[in-house]
C-alpha cells in the first residue's frame, strides 16, 4: 500500500512529539541549572575550573538559547498537527508545507553537528574528554538529523512525484474500466 500521508506516525512522533519533548526538557534543565548546562557543553581547558557562577551575559545567553530550542520544538508541534489535521486530504500540499519546515531543521541539524564538533577544536576526536551532556547532544542531534534524512529520501510517507502519479494513473484506470464496462 501506498503512504497517503506527507507526515505518517513516525515521522510525526519523531518531530511533532519527541522534539518539542526534548527541546522542552533541554530549556527546563538550564532553567534549573543553568551553570551545570553551560559547563557541560565541552571539555574544559586543563587547569582552567569550569565556572562556579555564570558571568550575567552568559546566563542570559544560556537560558535564551535554550528557550529558542524549546520554541523551535513548540511550532513543530503545532505545524505539523495543523497539516495533519487539516491538510489530511490533500497530501501534495501537506508535503509542501512539511517540505518547508523540515528543510531549515535539517540545515540546523547539519550545521549544529558541524559548528559543535569544530568549536572543539583539537578535542573533537578525543571522545574520552567529552562530557556527558557533549555526548548527549551530537547523540540526540543525530536520532533527529536521521529521521529528518529519511523524509527528505522519502521513506515510508508519501512523495508526490512518486505517489501522485500513481493515484493519478489508478483513477485515469479505473475511469477507462468503467467506461469500457458501461
Amino acid at each position: 500500500m501506498r503512504p497517503t500521508s506527507a507526515i505518517p506516525d513516525f515521522y510525526y512522533f519523531c518531530f511533532a512529539a519527541y522534539e518539542p519533548f526534548l527541546t522542552t526538557m533541554g530549556f527546563i534543565g538550564t532553567w534549573a541549572d543553568p551553570t551545570t548546562t553551560h559547563n557541560g557543553q565541552a571539555p574544559w581547558p586543563p587547569g582552567t575550573p569550569p565556572f562556579d557562577i555564570l558571568p550575567r551575559a552568559t546566563l542570559v545567553t544560556t537560558i535564551q538559547l535554550a528557550h529558542v530550542c524549546a520554541l523551535i520544538g513548540v511550532i513543530n508541534f503545532f505545524i505539523l498537527s495543523a497539516a495533519r489535521k487539516h491538510l489530511k486530504d490533500n497530501p501534495a500540499l501537506q508535503e509542501k508545507i512539511v517540505f518547508s519546515l523540515l528543510v531549515p531543521l535539517l540545515i540546523g541539524d547539519i550545521f549544529h553537528l558541524y559548528v559543535t564538533l569544530w568549536a572543539l577544536g583539537d578535542k573533537k576526536w578525543d571522545f574520552g574528554s567529552w562530557s556527558l551532556m557533549l555526548w548527549t547532544t551530537i547523540l540526540l542531534g543525530l536520532t533527529l538529523m536521521v529521521p529528518r534524512m529519511a523524509w527528505h529520501l522519502g521513506i515510508g510517507r508519501y512523495v508526490d512525484s512518486r505517489d501522485g502519479n500513481f493515484a493519478k494513473s489508478y483513477a485515469e484506470q479505473e475511469s477507462f474500466v468503467a467506461a469500457a464496462k458501461g
